[in-house]
């Protein structure tokens, strides 16, 4: 048995009971919490501490566990309760040590209050379910931003474009050109809208990527033409190259295309003469089989000093009073996390005045897929 000096100085209340459940010994912390005078406590049944609408369970308790008493740690993950001298209940924490004496077989409890960290606990429970509420709202708020929006841009760019082919009548070169630059403000808002609105999904792990074998050769022709004119509108060489052989990935289509246009539209727009091209090789080793998609331009280049914002959202490497282009700086920050999102890697070489190429490498088969 616990000697009595160390039972009393140990910090949790401890009370020790005999084969028939009676309390043969307390300390001082035990009367503190059950708020007993020692003496109402000795010889008394552990029932007295437990609420009188889970004492015969308990009795049942005790009698399994004298059949077979072993050391019961303290938080083993049981809720129990119990109950003070007032009848207000108290949740607590209990380990049990079995022990030989003088006096016979006889079972001490540690037994620890937890209402602080119950406390804690309903807190913490409540602020997630906040977070969880907060979550589903942006969610829909995301939702219906994406819908809200680019529902009645769509709408400008699509009937821009009605009247730009002069369906509904002839325009004069005045009207032609304020038609246009409607056309390209909406399809500038536009993309801008779509970044943001996918970055804020990524950032919530809510985007959704569909893997299926996409033929690359087949997207790199789509984003060739969506924006040929505006290489044409600069005089700029605008080429693809392809290998023969087709090639398929297993990829998020739509991913895919959003990546490459980024890369392509930042290429053609700090590029102000010679050439932008996009090309498409395969690399088969022992140890890879993943395809490239390169977008290389005669543009402007990145200064070394600049190299490690490029990937940063909201960057602009050039500063606010000398920007020759629009931007908010979410293309390569957001081509890069999907990059990630599609097992591949994103990657490029610069020289200033001389030209960028931005790599995009794609393993063949994605690992998300398998």
């Amino acid at each position: 048995m616990l000697s009595l000096p160390l039972f009393e100085s140990l910090p949790d209340a401890m009370i020790a009971v005999d084969d028939g459940g009676r309390i043969v010994r307390v300390n001082h912390q035990a009367e503190q919490l059950f708020g007993y005078d020692r003496e109402d406590l000795l010889g008394q049944r552990i029932e007295l501490l437990v609420p009188a609408h889970l004492r015969t369970r308990h009795v049942e308790h005790r009698a399994t566990y004298a059949k077979d008493p072993q050391t019961r740690p303290m938080g083993i993950g049981l809720e129990l309760v119990g109950v003070r001298k007032d009848g207000s209940e108290v949740p607590v924490e209990i380990s049990l040590s079995p022990i030989e004496t003088a006096e016979g077989k006889l079972v001490v409890s540690a037994i620890r209050d937890i209402t602080e960290r119950k406390g804690f606990e309903r807190t913490l429970q409540a602020k997630n379910a906040e977070l969880e509420a907060a979550s589903a709202a942006k969610d829909q708020f995301l939702a219906a931003m994406s819908h809200e929006l680019r529902t009645p841009l769509n709408a400008i760019i699509g009937f821009t474009g009605t009247l730009l082919m002069r369906l509904p009548g002839p325009l004069t070169d005045q009207q032609e050109q304020q038609l246009r630059i409607i056309q390209s403000s909406g399809r500038h808002l536009l993309s801008l809208i779509t970044d943001i609105l996918d970055l804020a999904k990524i950032e919530a792990g809510k985007i959704e990527l569909h893997f299926e074998p996409v033929d690359v050769h087949e997207i790199v022709g789509e984003v060739h033409e969506s924006l040929r004119s505006m290489a044409a509108d600069k005089n700029l060489d605008f080429t693809v190259s392809l290998p023969e052989r087709p090639t398929v990935v297993t990829s998020d289509r739509r991913a895919l295309a959003q990546i490459l246009i980024n890369l392509t539209n930042n290429a053609l727009k700090y590029t102000e003469e010679g050439s932008v091209q996009i090309a498409v090789s395969s690399d088969v080793t022992a140890d890879a089989h993943e395809c490239r998609i390169s977008v290389a331009d005669t543009g402007i280049g990145i200064k070394p000093e600049d190299r490690h914002r490029l990937f940063q959202a909201f960057e602009q490497l050039e500063p606010l009073s000398t920007r020759r282009v629009e931007g908010v700086g979410l293309g390569l920050h957001l081509s890069q996390k999907l990059a990630r999102l599609l097992d591949g890697e994103l990657t490029f070489t610069s020289e200033p005045g001389v030209g960028s190429t931005f790599t995009l490498a794609l393993p063949m088969r994605s690992r998300r897929s398998s």
